[in-house]
């Protein structure tokens, strides 16, 4: 099933034998998969036993060369959510046959989206609900569709966005981590200052370094509950 899927992704790592973490990147508006590879390896490089893949939006752009997760043709925010929401059971179809085919479930599974990715892997975590859909989502110069009606309990949610970014406002993460706190949510949010629609070098060792050291609020309160110290961070 595995070889199957690959014509649809870069796979950036396959570990030799079983692997322990499932990572999929999702790239941004009118880009590849390619473009996540640095991210990819970044992540690799930290975790030698994660599968690591950068999916392929399937829809080809209406504005030159490049893929789309969705169209952004006369786009406002009601057509943002619509077009989002009409995409979104193929987009979860797809993690869970990945999941399916390497034998992890979701605490095993990080999702890494990039701007209009990133509004992707968001939605994503929402609509699961109760049947939470991967462990960690990482959302990079992104933001939400429509903010979420309910605590994304079983997934951390880490947000970074550059203070620079003209072409989504970081005030959208802002906004996001604010609305997430009120909900008790498990979120991160970074604003780096003069960084733009990008990821660089600092960016890749900020999210590997969230990934490795943040201990989930839900391992924490499970922790407490059980009076022993809570598991360390990292990806599981």
């Amino acid at each position: 099933m595995l070889r199957d899927m690959t014509q649809d992704a870069l796979i950036i790592q396959q570990p030799g034998g079983t692997a322990q973490q499932l990572v999929l990147l999702f790239h941004g508006f009118g880009a590849s998969a390619e473009d996540l590879r640095p991210m990819g390896e970044r992540l690799a490089a930290e975790y030698p036993e994660a599968l690591v893949a950068s999916l392929r939006a399937p829809h080809p752009t209406n504005f030159g060369p490049g893929r789309q997760w969705f169209s952004i043709e006369g786009i406002d925010n009601a057509r943002r959510v619509e077009r989002v929401a009409a995409e979104m059971p193929l987009f979860v179809a797809a993690i869970r046959q990945w999941q399916r085919a390497t034998g992890l479930g979701p605490e095993a599974t990080v999702l890494v989206g990039f701007s209009q990715g990133a509004i992707m892997v968001l939605e994503a975590a929402t609509q699961a609900g109760d049947d939470v859909l991967a462990g960690r989502v990482v959302a990079l110069a992104g933001r939400y569709a429509r903010l979420p009606e309910t605590n994304p309990g079983g997934t951390t949610l880490f947000l970074i966005h550059g203070r620079a970014d003209e072409v989504i406002h970081y005030g959208f993460t802002v906004e996001a981590a604010g609305h997430l706190v009120t909900l008790g949510a498990d979120v991160v949010a970074d604003v780096i200052p003069r960084l733009g629609h990008e990821i660089d070098a600092a960016v890749l060792d900020l999210v590997a370094r969230r990934l490795r050291t943040h201990v989930p609020k839900r391992h924490w309160e499970a922790a407490m509950r059980q009076g022993v110290p809570p598991p360390g961070g990292g990806t599981q």
